[in-house]
């Protein structure tokens, strides 16, 4: 079943560190097998607290997504998320077709 990575943008801390993020994450793709599904675009929030930004990335299933997420490319990327932005980042299963 294929899984689906979201990150939800709260709130921007530091710009560089962002910056530095969007570079190293984008290396961080490597071989992984993943579709960026939304990358950024218009965000209206119906409920809940307002969101800066949203990300989702389709993968194969929970263990690809997992996979790259773990990876040593993408845990150096993190370090720089981390410090430039408050993030909530879900990984959900999708439905089997």
């Amino acid at each position: 079943m294929p899984a689906y990575v979201v990150f939800i943008k709260n709130s921007t801390i530091d710009a560089e560190e962002l910056k530095t993020y969007g570079q190293k994450a984008a290396g961080a793709r490597g071989d992984h097998k993943m579709v960026p599904l939304a990358f950024y675009g218009a965000v209206e929030t119906l409920e809940g607290d307002a969101a800066e930004g949203v990300v989702l990335i389709q993968f194969p299933d929970m263990a690809a997504a997992k996979a790259w997420y773990h990876s040593p490319a993408y845990q150096d990327a993190l370090q720089h998320r981390l410090k430039g932005a408050d993030y909530r980042v879900i990984l959900t299963e999708g439905l089997g077709g």
